[in-house]
């Protein structure tokens, strides 16, 4: 049990500062949402106009930065990319339309759940089936191809963009866009999201959690090491939430959620499908552009991208279900997931 006690207290730890995060202003049930945030990001820096999510969130540049300084700290910062960036880029938009469809990443899936939230149990089931799409995939011999080592300076590209975004947020706000109502006017201060970003980033780079790798080693190896991460954030948001008040058992009246159960289930198969793709879930991307990938970081520039199509083209659902639009987007993201599976697809490569 020693060996995932890592992976056990940085799950312990990001549900911890989820409900910090949530009691001093985040929206209920997404003290941690890497589709979230950055959904929010990309309306702040006006890339859409839903002005109901508008806010510049410190907890993505967080986990960057603190993925970045403990890679240099322990000698792990080593840039590498040039693995099939354009269609990372893909799939980055795609995994961000199927979160956004569901309303949540995968660790938002698991806060949801923690607070009562059944449609996240929807959720959970479709992302496992997505899961065992990529198994399928992987072992028929499917490969994005190999890494090759970049210059420091490539490397530190997404901690540098971050770096220079919340300074800019900081000194320039008029240059940015922020929500007066909606999930992103609700935010804890500035320096404690980015605080808690930083622990998160700082963990998540040191035990590899990854919620999408959990799933994928056990369908793989029978292996739970990554498993363990995501027991131990539910238990903890389940405990934290029965304490503070806050559970709410059920599928109707959730926070930003809503009930359409095939478009939750078939959202976060996409995300599931799409993350085994690209090798993590979004957080294991953000973490991973943090300490020298550029293969991650483009991923996450496709899902900033990912996030403005969604609404500005009117993919997004609402409390109010999954739109006409959002419906159709769900079968042609599935289609280019298909696309990207065959032709990536070695079958000499195939497990045995």
């Amino acid at each position: 049990m020693k060996k995932h006690l890592p992976v056990i207290l940085t799950g312990s730890l990001i549900g911890i500062i989820a409900l910090i995060l949530v009691a001093l202003g985040n929206p209920a049930n997404m003290g941690f949402c890497i589709a979230c945030f950055i959904r929010d990001t990309a309306g702040s820096l006006k890339l859409h106009t839903a002005s109901a999510v508008q806010y510049v969130r410190p907890e993505i540049i967080g986990i960057i930065l603190g993925s970045f300084l403990i890679s240099l700290m322990k000698k792990e910062f080593q840039p590498r990319g040039g693995s099939s960036p354009i269609t990372r880029f893909v799939l980055g938009i795609a995994v961000m339309i199927g979160a956004l469809i569901f309303l949540g990443c995968p660790l938002r899936m698991v806060l949801r759940l923690g607070g009562g939230d059944l449609n996240a149990l929807v959720g959970l089931g479709g992302f496992t089936v997505g899961v065992g799409i990529g198994v399928i995939a992987l072992n028929r011999g499917f490969s994005l191809k190999r890494t090759y080592t970049q210059n420091r300076l490539e490397g530190a590209g997404m901690p540098v963009l971050s770096t220079a975004l919340i300074l800019m947020v900081l000194l320039f706000p008029a240059l940015f866009a922020f929500s007066t109502e909606g999930p992103g006017s609700m935010h804890a201060a500035v320096w404690v999201s980015l605080a808690g970003g930083l622990i998160v980033g700082g963990m998540a780079q040191r035990s590899r959690f990854c919620m999408a790798g959990g799933i994928r080693d056990e369908m793989l190896f029978k292996d739970f090491h990554l498993l363990w991460g995501s027991v131990a954030l539910l238990v903890v948001v389940l405990i934290g939430n029965l304490i503070l008040g806050k559970f709410k058992l059920g599928f109707t009246d959730q926070p930003i959620a809503h009930t359409d159960g095939l478009w939750n289930f078939l959202g976060m198969a996409l995300v599931g499908w799409g993350s085994v793709l690209l090798g993590g879930c979004p957080l294991r991307q953000t973490v991973l552009a943090g300490e020298g990938n550029t293969d991650s970081a483009i991923t996450l520039l496709g899902m900033l991208v990912g996030a403005a199509l969604a609404h500005n083209f009117g993919l997004a659902s609402s409390a109010k279900g999954a739109t006409l639009n959002g419906k159709i987007a769900v079968g042609v993201v599935a289609l280019v997931l298909l696309a990207v599976t065959l032709f990536n697809t070695n079958r000499k490569g195939a497990k045995a």
